[in-house]
């Protein structure tokens, strides 16, 4: 477990990437609201607005109590042992093999048919249970 302290200027930083990312998610989300295609920008501040939630959700997890933390928060913030990082590792390692066959069968649905919106919601929907369900596999087995 981290019992790291965190500087002023890190934690300036922290909130200037998420400003930044803030004002990012604002422009683009605005833009396709005007010109993309039916409810794109509004799905994307939505899905933009959520992962900023959970992002500051775990900063402020890793800063206020760090004892308290997950394997993941640890690993994904780089707070963590080598235990951390390498269980993180090897569960991106397994998602990127994963991806191959999912984008394929995405390709090939796309191919016969099926609707575009559609393949990509559940190609990303099977990516990221793919990796929470490899991440937790790794977790338990070390």
């Amino acid at each position: 477990m981290s019992t790291r302290t965190y500087t002023p200027q890190q934690k300036a930083m922290a909130f200037g990437g998420v400003m930044i990312g803030l004002a990012l998610l604002i422009t683009t989300g605005l833009l396709l609201q005007q010109y993309g295609p039916g409810n794109m920008g509004f799905g994307l501040l939505a899905g933009g607005a959520l992962g900023i939630v959970a992002a500051l959700i775990g900063l402020w997890r890793i800063t206020r109590t760090p004892a308290h933390t997950t394997t993941f928060e640890r690993a994904w913030t780089q707070t963590g042992d080598e235990r951390d990082n390498a269980v993180l590792t090897r569960s991106l390692a397994v998602l990127g093999l994963l991806s191959f066959p999912l984008t394929a069968l995405a390709a090939i649905a796309v191919g016969f048919g099926v609707a575009v919106e559609m393949v990509l919601a559940l190609l990303l929907l099977a990516q990221v249970l793919g990796g929470a369900v490899a991440f937790a596999a790794i977790n338990r087995r070390n």
